[in-house]
């Protein structure tokens, strides 16, 4: 899941035996001062994490808390490899000015201050980079934290990439350590003004209650808001980016009254939600993330009517919050295999669960969503990705998910007003829909050809075809 990115040989010097012991020493001297006592090794990190990185950019939607439909970034992304690659991806974005998302630690970021007050974005920054130069709204959710913050060894060398230690919420005494990194990272950008607090409650559950330490997130959470709003009251800020589990019915956890034929809401899931909403210092967007199918990966009643679930999440939450924006961080369509990979469908396939997923948020009053972009390093195949891996000049191209997440995001961003199209009464159980006054989409949830008749037009849909009408 991290991103190791740690270049140790270029951060040391070299020893050479021909310059014999006077270089040793000059070593022994070098090793002294990037250290500090009891803080760990501050070789190539800086003080300066608050200066202001590069030339700020003026995002799309800096001054909106609802963003449209985007993509997060991930381990590997289109900021490195071939020029050609990946300047034909920024061309891309260009076009579409989708919002991005990038956390500050891990998901390709380094450790951003490995010694308390020294940090090192340059790998954030060549993300941040990237946002600006392909004309996206930057988002910047702030996960996960340095180890000295959460029980862990200081210094440069000292970062564990492991996936155990990576999800471990700070430590309460560190709260509000992480609340003034996520300050430096806020000065340090101001072009960006949207800011996610943490990640899936990771670290945040309480193994002798048997559920989610809520007020702990909480109590980071309102830290974090209240130091983000002191470097600039424009800067907008949600959480909690709780996992919106579902369950079996017969399930013990299972909500008795938040329930559907995609399920049950997990009740622990509920209680977390309802005491953030009651405790916080204040939210502009409320996060959530969450897959279509249960956490046994059951997909009720099938993969297409389990998405459903979106709808009726994306609804409750904005009852809670009394209608504040809201934004799906992740959303999963497909169930993971053991090593966490979802390549068991075709593309087209998995496209158009997709799209039947993204319809069901946005009826559901979502208005922002980040689509996990699974980029490969490298290879001709890359199940699910938006591009092609960058690794090569022929690499960045244009795959079937980057066409319905673009699309989608132009035909029903922010503002859209959905309007209702006719649809046979023998298609209706075979398709999706979503409209407006312009646009209708229509995805075809059979594996067979189907003649389907919306809007007043018939046409013909291919297996699981999603298809673009104009009106």
């Amino acid at each position: 899941m991290g991103r190791h990115g740690w270049n140790s040989g270029a951060r040391r010097w070299r020893l050479t035996a021909l310059l014999g012991v006077g270089v040793a020493a000059l070593a022994l001297i070098v090793t002294l001062i990037n250290t500090l006592p009891g803080g760990g090794s501050t070789a190539g990190t800086s003080r300066d994490g608050d200066k202001v990185h590069g030339t700020p950019a003026t995002p799309p939607d800096e001054d909106r808390p609802e963003v449209g439909w985007g993509f997060t970034h991930t381990q590997y992304s289109a900021d490195e490899g071939s020029d050609t690659a990946t300047e034909r991806v920024e061309g891309l974005l260009a076009k579409s000015q989708l919002p991005q998302d990038q956390a500050i630690m891990g998901w390709g970021a380094d450790n951003p201050e490995p010694v308390k007050g020294r940090y090192d974005f340059g790998a954030l920054d060549r993300r941040i980079d990237f946002v600006r130069r392909s004309g996206g709204t930057p988002v910047i959710t702030l996960c996960c934290s340095p180890d000295w913050m959460k029980g862990g060894k200081s210094g440069v060398d000292n970062t564990d990439w492991s996936q155990s230690a990576l999800e471990t919420a700070p430590q309460p005494d560190h709260y509000a350590d992480f609340a003034a990194l996520a300050a430096t990272v806020a000065k340090r950008y101001p072009d960006v003004t949207h800011f996610i607090v943490w990640n899936e409650f990771k670290g945040f559950w309480n193994n002798a209650k048997q559920r989610w330490d809520y007020e702990g997130y909480t109590k980071l959470y309102n830290l974090v808001y209240k130091a983000l709003k002191k470097v600039n009251p424009k800067i907008m800020v949600g959480g909690p980016y709780l996992v919106m589990d579902s369950v079996d019915p017969r399930d013990p956890d299972a909500s008795g009254t938040f329930k559907g034929s995609w399920g049950a809401m997990d009740q622990r899931i509920i209680d977390a939600f309802d005491y953030w909403n009651k405790n916080k210092a204040g939210a502009d967007f409320v996060v959530v993330d969450g897959s279509s199918y249960t956490n046994d990966d059951e997909m009720l009643p099938n993969e297409f009517g389990a998405t459903d679930k979106l709808t009726a999440v994306s609804e409750w939450v904005r009852q809670q919050t009394h209608d504040l924006p809201l934004w799906w961080a992740e959303y999963y369509v497909e169930p993971a295999d053991g090593n966490d990979d979802r390549k068991g469908w075709s593309e087209t396939h998995r496209v158009a669960v997709q799209a039947a997923g993204m319809i069901a948020m946005a009826k559901g009053g979502a208005t922002s969503g980040f689509y996990w972009n699974p980029e490969d390093e490298k290879g001709a195949n890359c199940a699910g990705c938006l591009w092609t891996p960058t690794d090569s000049s022929d690499g960045g191209k244009l795959l079937p998910m980057y066409g319905l997440v673009s699309r989608f995001d132009t035909a029903f961003g922010p503002g859209t007003k959905f309007e209702t199209v006719s649809v046979a009464a023998d298609d209706v159980p075979n398709v999706k829909v979503l409209a407006t006054d312009k646009t209708v989409l229509v995805v075809n949830t059979l594996d067979r050809q189907i003649s389907a008749k919306v809007d007043g037009k018939r046409f013909d849909m291919a297996a699981y075809e999603v298809k673009w009408l104009t009106r």
